[in-house]
């Protein structure tokens, strides 16, 4: 029977040869789940031999990530921007890049007392409920179209205690506001990306991710809605891919929108941040 540290070698080979990123980091985070170990356990007993059967979790799953299951299905759940998250494919995996999302929309609502705030296509709810962690006086509605999706994002709030309004429909789904910030993660991949889509990515729910020719298929009807429903002095922030990003936000500009983009954390153009302009 081999030992942990050998099952953990094993297993990061077997991710390497498959071409997964980080293939130590994660062979170590399946046969610590697998085998419901703490994180000081391959440190401490990495000479004890593992058991035939919990062997064969540890490479079963190793198989399941070298065929690019992504990791977060595989474990059930992601820590994300201060919130535990129910993750499979129901919804899209929350990225690391739209925590930065969050901090923007964090930062736009400093300052304002009990603010109400709309996020459209939730998904797992990792924004609504990322926000209505660090901002318990704000009062929280998101939407979503996917049924599915909707009821990953409802297990997500009960395993946070947290208080989301959840409403299914597209975009605003018919809620009025008014919003004092309205924020979105939409499908925002131009159509011709799905033939060259990652193998992990497509696990994701097509419906997550493209939006067709140039990706803003959903974003621009998005905007025509959010105008309306937004207060006075409210704002819109989208993520978007950067392909895209300066050309919604020369479409609000052209609007009367006071619009700019903002980079992520690589210096990419990925997030617009708009406000009506002081006639509208």
């Amino acid at each position: 029977m081999p030992t942990l540290r050998q099952l953990l070698l094993s297993s990061t080979e077997a991710l390497r040869a498959a071409g997964v990123p980080s293939p130590e980091t994660d062979a170590r985070a399946l046969l610590l789940h697998a085998l419901g170990l703490g994180r000081t356990a391959l440190l401490l007993r990495g000479h004890e031999e593992v058991a035939s059967g919990d062997a064969a979790r540890v490479t079963a799953l190793t198989g399941q990530r070298a065929a690019r299951v992504p990791l977060q299905h595989l474990l059930g759940e992601v820590e994300w921007g201060g919130v535990r998250l129910g993750s499979d494919a129901r919804a899209l995996v929350p990225r690391p890049e739209t925590e930065w999302l969050l901090h923007l929309a964090l930062a736009q609502l400093s300052g304002v007392p009990a603010p109400r705030v709309l996020d459209i296509g939730t998904g797992t709810g990792a924004l609504a409920l990322g926000l209505k962690a660090a901002r318990p006086d704000a009062a929280l509605w998101a939407t979503d179209l996917s049924p599915d999706a909707l009821a990953l994002a409802r297990e997500n709030a009960a395993l946070n205690g947290l208080d989301v309004t959840f409403v299914a429909g597209d975009l605003c789904a018919g809620l009025r506001g008014p919003f004092d910030l309205i924020v979105s993660n939409p499908p925002y991949l131009p159509e011709g990306d799905r033939q060259s889509a990652d193998p992990e990515v497509r696990h994701d729910p097509d419906l997550a991710l493209y939006a067709g020719p140039d990706g803003l298929d959903v974003a621009r009807p998005l905007v025509r809605e959010a105008g309306p429903a937004l207060a006075p002095g409210g704002t819109l922030l989208l993520e978007l891919d950067p392909r895209n990003a300066p050309a919604l936000a020369a479409e609000l500009r052209a609007g009367g929108w006071a619009a700019e983009v903002r980079d992520d954390l690589t210096g990419r153009g990925r997030f617009v941040s708009a406000r009506r302009g002081p006639s509208e």
